[in-house]
C-alpha cells in the first residue's frame, strides 16, 4: 500500500510502499477514504517524541481516519465488513498511523460509526481536533457568558473550539494574525455571536484588557506563551493547555491550569459526529491534498495554513 512514512526521526515524511497491515484479535482492518495532518504528525517526524513512545519503523504517520471496514481481526463484535467508520489511531506504539491506504484500529477504542448526513471528508479531519477542543473546554468549563481567551484560532483545534464555545454560550476572544486568518475565524460562527478576534503579534494584553478589563475566565492554550496567557486570567481564572503549560510555569496561585490530554473516546467521537451531521458544527477543512503529496500538506500545515488540512487517501 501506499503510506506517508519516516524510516527514523527526525526525517522529511514521504510517500513510499509499505506493507499493507493486517488485523490482530480485537482489531479492524480499515481501509482509509479521508485523514488529516495534526501537529502531533509534525513532532513525531522532527523526533520530538523519540525516547516518549515506541517507534516503529519504518513508521506511518497519521492519527485521524475515516474509511470502510475491510476485515475484521479475532472477536471482534459490534462492526461487520462493509462499515463506514471514522476516528483516531490510539495504539500505545507508533508505526502503524492513518495516513495510508489501510490502518488497523481497535475496534473498541477511537472508532465510531460513520452517522448519516456526515461526509467523509470531515469525518477524517474531526477526530483529534474535536477530541482536544471538547475536553479543553469541558476542562475550564466555562458557564453562559463567561469570557474565554482560545489562543490559535485559526488552527483545527482552535477553529472548533471557538464554534463550542459559542455553543456554550460563552463569550470569545480569539487569536489570529491580521488578514486571511482573522477573516477565517470570523466567519466560524453565525451572525450574532460574540467572538472578538484580536492580533497576536500586536499587544495582547492591551487588546484583551479593551474586551474584557478585569481579565477573562478561562484560557484555551492552543499556541503562545502559556505563562503570558495565564497572566490575562482574572482572579481563579481556568486555563486549559494541551501543549504542555504545567501549573509551576505560572506565577499566579490563584489560577488553575488543566494540563490536557485529549481523549477521543466513543461517546465524544459520537457527539461531535451528531453535531457535524446535524449542522450545528462544521468541520474547517481550508485545504484537501491526494495521498501522493502529502508532503506538500505537511509544509502547508508549518506555513499556518488555517483550519484543517485533509488527506484523500484513496
Amino acid at each position: 500500500m501506499r503510506a506517508v512514512t519516516v524510516d527514523s526521526v527526525p526525517a522529511a515524511p514521504a510517500v513510499t510502499e509499505a506493507d499493507t497491515p493486517r488485523p490482530e484479535a480485537g482489531e479492524l482492518l480499515v481501509k482509509v477514504a479521508a485523514a488529516s495532518v495534526n501537529g502531533f504528525d509534525l513532532a513525531v517526524a522532527a523526533g520530538y517524541l523519540n525516547g516518549m513512545m515506541e517507534h516503529r519503523f519504518p513508521l506511518v504517520l497519521g492519527k485521524d481516519f475515516a474509511g470502510t471496514v475491510e476485515a475484521l481481526g479475532a472477536d471482534v463484535e459490534g462492526f461487520a465488513v462493509g462499515d463506514g467508520v471514522f476516528g483516531v489511531v490510539t495504539k500505545p506504539f507508533l508505526g502503524t498511523g492513518s495516513l495510508a491506504e489501510y490502518v488497523t484500529v481497535s475496534a473498541g477504542q477511537g472508532v465510531a460509526p460513520l452517522p448519516a448526513g456526515l461526509a467523509v471528508a470531515d469525518a477524517g479531519a474531526l477526530g483529534v481536533a474535536g477530541a482536544t477542543a471538547v475536553d479543553s473546554l469541558d476542562a475550564v468549563a466555562p458557564a453562559e457568558d463567561e469570557t474565554v481567551l482560545i489562543s490559535g484560532a485559526g488552527g483545527g483545534v482552535g477553529s472548533l473550539a471557538v464554534q463550542l464555545a459559542v455553543a456554550r454560550g460563552a463569550r470569545v476572544i480569539a487569536t489570529a494574525r491580521p488578514g486571511a486568518q482573522t477573516d477565517f475565524v470570523t466567519g466560524l460562527t453565525g451572525t450574532g455571536a460574540e467572538v472578538h478576534v484580536v492580533d497576536f503579534t500586536g499587544d495582547l494584553e492591551a487588546q484583551v484588557h479593551a474586551i474584557a478589563p478585569d481579565g477573562v475566565d478561562a484560557v484555551l492554550h492552543l499556541a503562545g506563551d502559556g505563562a503570558q496567557l495565564a497572566g490575562l486570567l482574572r482572579p481563579g481564572g481556568r486555563i486549559a493547555s494541551p501543549v504542555g503549560l504545567t501549573q509551576d510555569a505560572v506565577k499566579d496561585p490563584d489560577v488553575i491550569v488543566h494540563p490536557i490530554m485529549a481523549d477521543p473516546n466513543v461517546p465524544t467521537l459520537t457527539a461531535l459526529a451528531e453535531q457535524v451531521a446535524s449542522g450545528a458544527l462544521r468541520v474547517p477543512v481550508t485545504a484537501t491534498y491526494p495521498l501522493e503529496r502529502a508532503a506538500e500538506a505537511f509544509t502547508a500545515f508549518s506555513s499556518g495554513t488555517p483550519g484543517k488540512i485533509a488527506i484523500a487517501c484513496s
